[in-house]
């Protein structure tokens, strides 16, 4: 346990552990657009870190296109996506580190993510991290994804750790206020062209990667 009473640290995934944000976007851009949605990569990143069913719905009901069928659009995203990750998918500057670093203290370690199992198993396998975690939680199966807490809440409980004993790794809005909202202690690592941004002040933490872990945990 470390001085700030956190007993588990739990990591969201696309783009905390793995570099996928940018391979999202395209891909979601890619497909949105074949459809007729005028969407743009900058447009896009309204919704990263919503579970990509909520994504597909974001942008029907912004731009709708005949014979709307969500499922099979969303699995066409998450296939492409999970194929490229297994080709060019790159860990986050300190991901390593940070992982080792929590081990080495005792910490219980999870992952809470929106994204589906499919994209979860590639991303696991590219970085060699089947076996680091404690607790593997998606949102794929809920009512609701991040920004509702349910995802995180799961992931606590299937750590047998109070969510207030909780450290919640983010870099996107969505799942911070997804962290926030269950009352976790929370560390922002927004992607470089966001961090001026003030909406990040609803963080407890804040930092450029994860290599700032170990010195946050000694606090």
């Amino acid at each position: 346990m470390t001085s700030l009473n956190i007993q588990a640290v739990i990591f969201d995934m696309d783009g905390v552990l793995i570099d996928s944000e940018p391979l999202w976007q395209r891909v979601e851009y890619e497909v949105l657009s074949a459809l007729g949605v005028p969407v743009t990569i900058e447009t896009i990143q309204q919704t990263t870190g919503l579970r990509i069913d909520q994504c597909v719905d974001y942008w029907y009901h912004k731009a709708p296109w005949p014979h709307y069928d969500n499922a099979k659009v969303s699995q066409a995203i998450v296939d492409k996506v999970a194929s490229e990750i297994l080709v060019c998918g790159e860990a986050m500057l300190g991901v390593h580190e940070a992982i080792d670093h929590c081990q080495a203290l005792g910490l219980k370690i999870g992952l809470a993510t929106s994204s589906f199992y499919t994209i979860i198993e590639a991303v696991l396998s590219k970085l060699g991290l089947s076996d680091k975690f404690m607790a593997v939680q998606s949102a794929e199966g809920l009512t609701y994804g991040k920004p509702h807490p349910e995802v995180y809440l799961n992931c606590a409980k299937a750590l047998d750790v109070d969510p207030r004993c909780c450290l919640a790794i983010e870099d996107s809005f969505n799942g911070l206020v997804a962290a926030r909202a269950a009352n976790m202690q929370t560390l922002a690592i927004p992607a470089p062209e966001q961090r001026g941004d003030a909406k990040w002040v609803i963080a407890h933490h804040q930092a450029e990667n994860l290599l700032a872990l170990p010195t946050l945990l000694a606090q």
